[in-house]
């Protein structure tokens, strides 16, 4: 890139979470200057407890972070998840017996190739921001200013200018918006969104317990809304209990052993003795989607794009499905001469990633709707269509490998290719 024109970077981002400093890695790797600026603090962002949430990465998008050379940080705090049992049932009913009632849905990595890797992987929040922070601070092309955001926004032709809270200006051929849900990018460029809260809220909690889970996810499907056990390294698992707001509010706010006996109603017997590890948060759920990912030299990705309902877990999966394809779009568009914003190049990110990301937005509001009740003749064909769907081997198998990531135009970092000229 020919700084010449006073460019302070290849590529500006406006947010260091996940997915921005997983783009800035990409982009990299791939021969480009990044400037990225957060406003978090990184103080509060790699404390322990900030957040208590964990992720279910696909299989694809943790190639994609070993491909990036953070395999030697996360392979020693990643669980495997080996299989993963999906069961509609009723308060108590299903967990019981680990979720093993006549109508469920069981996938088991032994059905794939040792080559597709295990089911996904289940990776605490504070592991994956201290090895994408160590891997940033290694970098010498990447440069991150934080604490601070964005407050104005200028394009020309030529690039765009990114004016900061401090009154300092930087400029670059493309700017990304990966500052989230509450974006300053995307209506600072008259982006607007489509989308609708929820009327829950997710109850996130790390739960030790007496047995062990033998990597197995379990997705419970109550009338409330979905109740999800994931397993994490040791006897420990991550819950996300979705409940309505009040009802969700109160479980927050009860004594621990009120918390504690509510959740053995959901959790049943199956693990043994249940001990909290640490805070309980709240995320008020809601769906929204951009009405476009791309604007004149800027492009949005992860949740400022898109936010969806969090079952089955692929939310930041999406967000990493934008990083991989973006910087292969950059990456192959500044191999032919063109400049990183070049409007050829987002044109070509948008087409490869806008229908993913509004299918499995859809896709999700669909089986919440279908799920998330206690009407009869609807618990009958759910159940019926979980059963049949776990009657049949290679519909097993086709979801297996769609949840893991390795489904679909797959960008060279999700395959585990580097993008290194």
């Amino acid at each position: 890139m020919s700084n010449g024109r006073g460019f302070d970077a290849d590529v500006l981002i406006a947010g260091g979470g996940l997915v921005g400093q997983t783009l800035a890695l990409a982009l990299d790797q791939a021969g480009l200057s990044v400037l990225v600026i957060d406003a978090s603090k990184p103080s509060d962002t790699l404390a322990p407890a900030f957040d208590g949430r964990a992720f279910a990465i696909a299989f694809a998008s943790y190639r994609m972070w070993r491909a990036l050379g953070l395999g030697d940080d996360l392979d020693q705090v990643a669980q495997p998840i080996e299989q993963i049992m999906v069961t509609d049932g009723r308060l108590g009913a299903g967990a019981r017996k680990g979720g093993a009632s006549l109508l469920h849905l069981h996938f088991d990595r032994a059905e794939l190739h040792d080559h597709e890797g295990p089911l996904g992987l289940m990776l605490e929040a504070r592991h994956v921001r201290m090895a994408l922070d160590n891997a940033v601070k290694a970098r010498p092309s990447i440069k991150m200013i934080q604490p601070m955001s964005v407050s104005a926004i200028e394009r020309d032709p030529a690039g765009v200018t990114a004016t900061l809270a401090d009154g300092k200006k930087y400029r670059a051929p493309l700017l990304v918006g990966a500052d989230g849900r509450r974006s300053f990018v995307r209506p600072a460029l008259g982006i607007r969104t489509i989308g609708w809260d929820y009327p829950v809220t997710a109850i996130v909690a790390t739960i030790q317990h007496e047995k062990p889970h033998d990597a197995v996810a379990h997705e419970f499907f109550l009338p409330n809304g979905p109740f999800a056990i994931l397993p994490l390294k040791g006897e420990r698992s991550n819950i996300v209990w979705a409940e309505p707001r009040a009802a969700a509010d109160a479980l927050l706010k009860m004594p621990e052993e009120d918390f504690l006996a509510e959740l053995r109603l959901r959790f049943g017997d199956f693990l043994g003795a249940l001990k909290l590890e640490g805070p309980r948060f709240g995320y008020p759920l809601s769906l929204q989607l951009a009405e476009r990912m791309i604007d004149q030299r800027v492009a949005l990705a992860g949740d400022s794009a898109h936010g969806i309902h969090p079952l089955a877990g692929q939310g930041l999966n999406l967000g990493l499905k934008d990083c991989a394809a973006l910087a292969e779009c950059v990456a192959d568009g500044v191999g032919l001469g063109l400049d990183a914003g070049d409007v050829s190049i987002l044109e070509r990110y948008q087409r490869w990633r806008r229908f993913d990301n509004v299918t499995m937005a859809l896709g999700m509001e669909f089986f919440d709707k279908l799920f998330s009740n206690d009407i009869a003749p609807l618990r009958a064909v759910r159940g019926l269509g979980l059963a049949a769907v776990n009657a049949v081997g290679p519909a097993r198998r086709f979801f297996m490998k769609y949840a893991g990531g390795g489904a679909g135009d797959l960008p060279k970092l999700l395959r585990g290719e580097s993008l290194a000229a």
